[in-house]
């Protein structure tokens, strides 16, 4: 596990020597979110307003069980930290970014849980409006409710 400077873990361990010099380092800068972070290496416009709630740097959580089993130093991501609780909002800040960029006024998707819940707190970050279609009856109601909330 890699450290940086101020004592925090590293949110990625980069390899490559000629990406070292773009990633944002040891520094640990206030986070932003991911596109934010890693904007050098995405296709977003430079001018584009970043449509995020700082989604991303979610805790890596030891295993020491599967490290035991494995032979091999084993973390475990938990995306559950994320806004809306889950792994979806890492698309859907760019999704929204790209409709927002592209001047839409509405993002519609059609979902049973998590992607509509983050769909539409992404598109209340950016206000836009939400149109969620779901087959009736199956749907998770937390992820209905959370959707709903968000405005969808």
């Amino acid at each position: 596990m890699q450290f940086a400077a101020c004592g925090r873990r590293c949110v990625y361990s980069a390899r490559r020597p000629d990406l070292e010099q773009s990633l944002p380092g040891d520094r640990c800068p206030q986070w932003r979110g991911i596109i934010d972070t890693y904007r050098a290496f995405l296709p977003v416009d430079s001018d584009s307003e970043i449509v995020t709630l700082y989604e991303g740097a979610t805790p890596l959580y030891p295993a020491p069980y599967l490290s035991d089993v494995t032979g091999a130093e084993v973390y475990l991501k938990f995306e559950g930290a994320n806004p809306t609780g889950s792994f979806k909002d890492r698309g859907m800040t760019m999704a929204i970014t790209k409709a927002k960029e592209a001047g839409s006024k509405a993002v519609v998707c059609a979902s049973t849980g998590n992607t509509s819940a983050s769909a539409a707190a992404y598109a209340a970050r950016a206000g836009m409006s939400c149109i969620v279609l779901i087959p009736a009856g199956y749907i998770a109601l937390g992820k209905l409710a959370q959707a709903l909330i968000y405005g969808a």
